[in-house]
């Protein structure tokens, strides 16, 4: 018989904004999103309500917090496609490797919100969060051709968030194949644009 996976406890290194980031995910997974409290993320990271407010002044701004350590995650890593598709293919599945430890918290969240992913951060945060990777991948958002790239790039992310969600397996094949899905299509659609968006300067 399979032994039940023990509940997730917060870890206890790190700094005290890595310990909020890690409480809320661990309460989260534990007993829901809407039943943890900010005292009882406080108390389970180890760090006093008031140092709490300090640095967040509520559970959506730990959230961003965290969404802000998974995009350092993929912009730290490198990419050498040839293509701008291939790079940013790069990029996404990097942000995806670095929720996987965090999947089963980040789907509790989601059930506990209106049951979107934009829901989790809000559909502004996860722009901004696409401007990055765009710009990282060599994309140039400037323009309202970059504008409406980051649009698409939203949609496709939020889109394929829902495949890795329910992507149990080690090697996120269904994921895989579902981001390169989206971005062939999308790259045959930017051909059709107008003042389509530019390789940014730094692009190799």
């Amino acid at each position: 018989m399979a032994r039940a996976k023990a509940p997730r406890r917060a870890r206890r290194g790190g700094t005290p904004e890595d310990r909020l980031i890690e409480a809320a995910l661990a309460l989260a997974e534990r007993q829901g999103w809407r039943r943890s409290g900010l005292a009882e993320i406080a108390a389970e990271a180890g760090v006093s309500v008031a140092e709490a407010y300090a640095l967040h002044r509520g559970k959506r701004a730990i959230l961003r917090a965290f969404q802000r350590r998974i995009d350092q995650a993929a912009l730290a890593g490198t990419s050498s496609g040839d293509s701008a598709r291939e790079r940013l293919f790069d990029m996404l599945m990097r942000r995806f490797e670095a929720l996987k430890p965090h999947k089963a918290a980040v789907r509790a969240i989601l059930r506990d919100s209106i049951g979107h992913p934009a829901a989790i951060f809000g559909v502004i945060s996860v722009e901004r969060s696409m401007r990055w990777m765009l710009e990282g991948a060599g994309v140039s958002t400037g323009g309202c051709a970059g504008r409406l790239l980051v649009h698409l790039t939203t949609g496709l992310y939020l889109s394929v968030l829902r495949v890795f969600l329910g992507d149990d397996s080690e090697d996120l094949g269904r994921t895989m194949a579902a981001l390169d899905r989206g971005l062939r299509q999308g790259e045959q659609l930017c051909r059709y644009l107008p003042g389509r968006a530019r390789p940014s300067a730094h692009a190799s």
